[in-house]
């Protein structure tokens, strides 16, 4: 029986890896949809319009919640099907978009609409399960050596990127003034 159960734990180990950076790569795009979305929510027509949003009834919302993904499935069997005709950068950059536009569409929506549709009970419970799920197998792919390797890089490359000063007249100096130049403008918005 313990045989059993180590092998189970080493055939699904990959799996729950793989499930854990996918919900980290959602996590990210979820986190940047939603500073898009909330810059875009600044245009009075669409203040109206999540203003509208959040009157919506709890049916109403969940429908909505649910609407983005439904419309985008035909979107990614469209660059499915262009993939296997010969298309595959076409088809990729189709899913990407779609999988950026949706993620950010979500997290807006349900910014907007989770005050409502916590009074669903089937859905309240449906997401606390998820979201403890989602934390546990974050939680052991965070427990790794593998993990604290990455994030050690990832550390030590910002803490290079904050100190390292470029010379004056290379590409690296002009860019980091465009992006200074251009977070100027976006932050006076």
């Amino acid at each position: 029986m313990r045989t059993l159960h180590r092998f189970r734990r080493w055939l699904f180990a990959p799996l729950v890896y793989l499930a854990a950076l996918l919900l980290l790569l959602e996590d990210w795009l979820w986190n940047l949809g939603s500073r898009v979305m909330n810059r875009l929510a600044q245009w009075p027509p669409l203040h109206r319009l999540e203003a509208w949003i959040c009157r919506l009834g709890p049916k109403a919302a969940l429908v909505l919640f649910v609407l983005p993904a439904t419309l985008l499935f035909p979107v990614k069997l469209l660059a499915l099907w262009a993939m296997a005709n010969g298309y595959p950068l076409t088809g990729v950059t189709v899913i990407v978009l779609a999988k950026l536009g949706g993620a950010a569409a979500v997290a807006r929506l349900y910014l907007l609409t989770r005050p409502v549709l916590m009074t669903i009970v089937w859905f309240a419970a449906l997401l606390g399960w998820f979201l403890a799920l989602k934390e546990r197998w974050i939680e052991r792919l965070r427990a790794t050596r593998a993990w604290r390797k990455v994030e050690a890089l990832r550390k030590a490359f910002h803490h290079w990127r904050q100190h390292a000063t470029p010379r004056p007249g290379s590409w690296l100096a002009r860019f980091r003034r465009l992006l200074r130049r251009f977070r100027r403008r976006w932050d006076t918005r």
